[in-house]
This record gives structure tokens, C-alpha cells and sequence, in this order.
């Protein structure tokens, strides 16, 4: 997945957002990057800029001033910074890293769509 598109509407130019697979709370690995074969759950998605928030993964040092005023205790923070889509997998249960892929549960009215490991054929989705 490459970064949001800008695509010529009837208003100019305009951002497309990403259809990212992902949901929040899902359990994924780092593929690559300085944090690969790291796991976490995500926290936080940005569909505009393609970007995930992986809980323990990407940690980047702030190093904050002292402000009393506003009681910001100062020193070095540690926090996790966001990691692009196309550096992750899934996880199924049985702890396979998998490409998510979609298929249709149920018939008629009671059918949806729901997202499936391609791999294991394993149901991503908890009811």
C-alpha cells in the first residue's frame, strides 16, 4: 500500500484515504523495519496517512523540559510512534502471519462480510 493518492475530482484535487484491512485491538507483526518480529496489538489507525500505532513497537525518546506551570515533569519520555501499514501482518490465533482477504457468512438478509486469513481460512472477525 503506497501513500494516500491524490486523485483529480469534480472539486480539484483530492486525498483518497487508504482502505486499510486493519482494526483496532487487532494482534500484529512487524515484518520489517528496525523493530522486526516484534508483536503488539493496535492502538490507533490513520487512514489518511496509511499509518498504525503498534502497542511496545516503534519506541521513540521526547525529551521534555520541565514546565511547573502546566505540571510537565521534564526528562526523557518514551513513546511509541506510528509504523506504515505495509511494514506489518496480522496474526491469526495460532500465531501465523497472514494477508487478510474477505469472504461472505450467512445467506440473505443475515449475510456479512467478514475478514479471513488467507492462509488458514481461519474467521479474523470476533462476532
Amino acid at each position: 500500500m503506497a501513500a494516500p493518492q491524490k486523485v483529480m475530482g469534480r472539486k480539484g484535487l483530492v486525498t483518497v484515504k487508504l482502505r486499510i484491512r486493519f482494526k483496532k485491538n487487532d494482534l500484529v507483526k512487524v515484518i520489517s523495519g528496525r523493530d522486526k518480529g516484534k508483536t503488539g496489538r493496535i492502538l490507533e489507525i490513520d487512514r489518511e496517512r496509511g499509518r498504525l500505532l503498534v502497542e511496545g513497537v516503534m519506541l521513540v525518546k521526547r525529551h521534555t523540559k520541565a514546565n511547573p506551570q502546566k505540571q510537565i515533569k521534564g526528562g526523557i519520555a518514551e513513546k511509541e510512534a506510528t509504523i506504515h501499514v505495509s511494514n506489518v501482518m496480522i496474526l491469526t490465533s495460532g500465531g501465523v502471519t497472514t494477508r487478510i482477504g474477505t469472504k461472505m457468512e450467512g445467506e440473505g438478509s443475515g449475510a456479512r462480510r467478514v475478514r479471513v486469513a488467507r492462509k488458514t481460512g481461519e474467521v479474523l472477525d470476533k462476532k
